[in-house]
């Protein structure tokens, strides 16, 4: 039986260049699961994602990143890509934003180049992680446990290497946004 999400909404913070099926094919489990997803970005009315290095499709931005409130919702979802997680680590209100769901202890999917976002937002030190192959050496030196998995799940944060890791991704994502907040990772 899979998860049921009802009543919860999640974030989904990209800019442009994150990789398409890394956003859509979480999102769709996400609806399916009964969540209500937002789409929040520092571009104001759309925001086009990559195949590999090929232009994508555009997306309508539901929550611009200047007035996205963290406490509005239940868990943040991290798509990777080359271009969006290297635009948003240098973007002190995506920081901020990313950063506010740890302190809360809320529930954190980032997959591929994603977690490069928590790298820059200085939450990984202590946690147990993956990430795309070239970026596993970034988490390593910002004081994470990184393994060479599918998918690693560490109180409420969960983090894949690939698009090939999706179906792996989706099950543990919607399962830590299903348990919501986790205490254990406010008193760290």
């Amino acid at each position: 039986m899979p998860e049921r999400l009802d009543g919860r909404r999640i974030a989904v913070l990209v800019a442009n260049g994150f990789e398409q099926v890394e956003m859509t094919e979480p999102v769709e489990a996400l609806k399916r699961a009964g969540a209500k997803v937002e789409i929040v970005s520092p571009e104001s009315a759309q925001v086009t994602g990559h195949k590999h290095f090929d232009k994508g499709d555009s997306f309508a931005v539901d929550v611009p990143l200047d007035r996205a409130r963290p406490d509005g919702y239940d868990g943040l979802l991290i798509p990777g890509g080359l271009h969006s997680p290297d635009r948003l680590r240098t973007d002190r209100k995506a920081l901020d934003f990313v950063r506010s769901f740890f302190e809360a202890g809320k529930p954190v999917a980032a997959i591929c180049h994603g977690p490069q976002l928590l790298i820059s937002a200085g939450v990984v030190e202590g946690c147990e992680m993956t990430g795309y192959k070239a970026i596993q050496i970034d988490l390593r030196n910002a004081g994470a446990t990184v393994y060479d998995r599918e998918v690693v799940v560490d109180q409420g944060v969960v983090t894949s290497r690939s698009p090939d890791d999706i179906p792996a991704f989706n099950e543990r994502m919607l399962e830590e946004f299903a348990e919501g907040q986790h205490s254990d990772r406010l008193a760290s």
